[in-house]
């Protein structure tokens, strides 16, 4: 994941409610196994220099696929459902990092992506405020320059982050 990525991911995350942040986990589970791809790739062609690359890249799909386990409420119904799912794609991405396949990614994306979109969808109606209540307000705008983008950040105190 580029230092770019990182830096959308965060500021989205600052300002997403909780049907959002599972949207986002989603959108990084994939860039993730997309990375795990490429290191896969670069591997094959150039070889062990992608090695510890498919290694971070599946630690850190795995850590999503966690992230998303941690996030269900096992009372309401589709949970359960969602718990084997994701349980599948954790079995599978050892599998994968265990045997270096790349089909199994693919795999595992195929799995994912209509998740991610049905919580897209439902992330559109859900009206909630963001979880992050005491966070930077960030604006974004063309100014001076010639198609560039500005962001100015107000507010830069201390008493930033997550009330608790």
């Amino acid at each position: 994941m580029k230092k770019e990525d990182k830096q959308q991911f965060t500021f989205r995350i600052t300002q997403a409610n909780s049907t959002q942040l599972v949207v986002i986990l989603y959108e990084m589970l994939l860039c993730y196994l997309e990375d795990a791809r490429q290191a896969l790739a670069q591997e094959e062609t150039a070889g062990e220099g992608g090695q510890d690359d498919f290694r971070e890249a599946v630690r850190k799909a795995r850590g999503c696929l966690n992230e998303l386990i941690g996030s269900l409420h096992m009372e309401y119904e589709p949970a359960p459902a969602l718990m084997q799912l994701y349980l599948f794609c954790i079995r599978r991405l050892a599998f994968g990092e265990q045997r270096r396949n790349a089909g199994v990614l693919g795999e595992i994306r195929s799995v994912i992506e209509p998740l991610h979109d049905a919580y897209g969808k439902l992330a559109e109606k859900n009206n909630a405020g963001p979880v992050m209540r005491n966070s930077q307000t960030v604006y974004a705008g063309l100014t001076y320059g010639r198609n560039t983008l500005t962001e100015n950040m107000t507010d830069q105190g201390a008493n930033r982050g997550m009330l608790v």
